[in-house]
């Protein structure tokens, strides 16, 4: 991790780059008509890593594109009394992006309905940011594979924005979660997302979001297997192959969380500096909400970077602060570092 680790992260922030949405949660039995009230959370996946962030001390940007109006003056002030800076912000256009998930059920099922077409986000054009000035007392950049996936004019400005950041020296990362319903605009994702990978020094996924996206083929019969060892040793491979095709990249982090009924199993693994390093893993049969479980074991990996961790170090932090974040109902956690290193396991 020398390549990484020994870089003046503390010179400047961690900005977030990505879209602010408020996810709407009905329950499944429909009560929410009859009670005539739908909870709602700010959140959208760079915006829960920032959240994190800021929670764990860590200088937290956050850009983002909302309408001038009322509601969007609340929620900026809002994300201020958490101690992200909002400044980045850009403001035009008429609507904020929203989501609508039933609670309980997961991002990747028919319970998800997006509402977020001709957001102030979906609109940004390149041409449009002074990445100058977005990009001052910068040190990490943080993106997903979320904002390529809109249209094709928000692919481009997250192309525009990772050169600017990489003419500046400024480290960078990506979440490659995959949203089935969103890349509707004629573009696979293997068209889109290696020009940007190519500019990330750390890239987290999972195996098989590498190969919809990458196209670093999962190899051999595993995807049934179930086997703890064949999905490590194949993250160990694919890690490997995603370093060769991406020069720049410094390390790849892979998430495996399996669910079976009512029962969660959770477990990570790291490659970086040659070394491949697992967590422990994780069980319950209880949780309360998914969203953002991916989203903080990426603010787990940052924080762990920035503060120069050790790569286990790092690693088993941000395992045990995402299985943790399945016991809170929002999209960004709320637990603090002590919380969480008080949760690690150790065997």
């Amino acid at each position: 991790m020398s390549g990484l680790l020994l870089k003046n992260f503390k010179s400047g922030a961690v900005l977030s780059f990505g879209e602010l949405l408020l996810r709407i949660s009905p329950d499944a039995d429909g009560n929410w008509l009859d009670n005539k009230a739908l909870p709602f959370y700010v959140g959208g996946a760079e915006l829960n890593v920032a959240t994190a962030l800021a929670l764990w001390d860590v200088p937290s940007k956050y850009f983002t594109a909302l309408p001038k109006n009322g509601l969007s003056e609340q929620i900026i002030g809002y994300l201020n009394k958490k101690n992200i800076d909002t400044s980045p912000v850009y403001y035009h256009g008429n609507r904020l992006g929203l989501y609508f998930l039933t609670k309980g059920k997961d991002l990747k099922h028919d319970a998800l309905i997006y509402d977020r077409a001709n957001s102030a986000f979906a609109d940004l054009k390149p041409g449009m940011i002074d990445w100058d000035k977005v990009l001052d007392r910068v040190s990490w950049f943080h993106f997903s594979a979320i904002c390529p996936a809109i249209n094709q004019q928000v692919a481009d400005v997250c192309l525009e924005a990772l050169k600017a950041a990489s003419k500046k020296g400024i480290t960078i990362s990506v979440d490659l979660n995959y949203r089935s319903k969103l890349w509707q605009y004629g573009k696979q994702p293997q068209e889109v997302m290696p020009q940007l990978v190519k500019y990330c020094d750390v890239i987290m996924g999972n195996i098989w979001a590498a190969e919809k996206m990458l196209g670093i083929e999962v190899l051999g019969d595993i995807h049934e297997s179930g086997q703890k060892s064949i999905y490590l040793k194949e993250a160990l491979s694919s890690s490997k192959r995603i370093a060769e095709q991406y020069p720049k990249c410094k390390a790849v982090a892979n998430t495996f969380r399996f669910d079976e009924w009512d029962d969660i199993d959770y477990y990570t693994s790291l490659y970086t500096d040659d070394g491949f390093y697992t967590s422990h893993e994780y069980n319950t049969q209880e949780k309360v909400d998914k969203v953002g479980t991916g989203d903080c074991f990426m603010a787990g990996l940052i924080y762990g970077f920035y503060n120069n961790q050790p790569a286990q170090q790092t690693l088993e932090f941000a395992t045990a602060a995402a299985f943790q974040k399945l016991f809170i109902t929002s999209d960004a956690t709320t637990n603090t570092v002590d919380e969480i290193i008080k949760a690690i396991k150790y065997e």
